[in-house]
């Protein structure tokens, strides 16, 4: 598919941002990836509330081949093939691709990093490396008395 038939096809949705991805395209709406459009068809975001959708209409959920195995991707479902010529319902089942990105992005938030505390009221410590240590005190570091010992 290329990018012109993917602007047509979602005129109905609405604006959608279209950007190269893998060997295809990745669709958004408001900032969220909602559809992949790739070599093998257009999937569309799915979860555990739109997924019995996609299976009652026979659509498998995306997957790829890797050297040693099949992977499948169950979180993108390919779109029914009827709702290429339906317009209005491809909207539809669209806005329901987007809600389930919108709500696996609230699921996916990042834990909070803890800030790591500096102790107080100690002064910090210079870290010398040994050779500088050593070079300075006028003796061979250990590194250097290992390396002439073996010459």
């Amino acid at each position: 598919m290329d990018r012109e038939f993917l602007i047509d096809l979602f005129a109905d949705f609405g604006p959608v941002a279209i950007r190269k991805m893998f060997s295809g395209y990745g669709i958004s709406a408001d900032g969220i990836n909602f559809a992949l459009s790739l070599r093998a068809g257009l999937f569309f975001r799915a979860d555990e509330m739109t997924i019995p959708d996609y299976e009652a209409e026979g659509s498998k959920p995306f997957q790829y081949a890797t050297r040693a195995k099949t992977v499948l991707v169950n979180s993108y479902w390919e779109l029914p093939a009827r709702l290429f010529d339906d317009s209005e319902e491809l909207a539809q089942w669209a806005r329901a691709a987007l809600a389930a990105a919108q709500r696996g992005k609230v699921k996916k938030r990042p834990k909070a990093k803890k800030a790591v505390k500096k102790p107080a009221n100690k002064p910090a410590k210079k870290v010398t490396k040994p050779a500088k240590a050593a070079k300075k005190a006028g003796k061979k570091s250990p590194a250097r008395k290992r390396a002439t010992r073996r010459a």
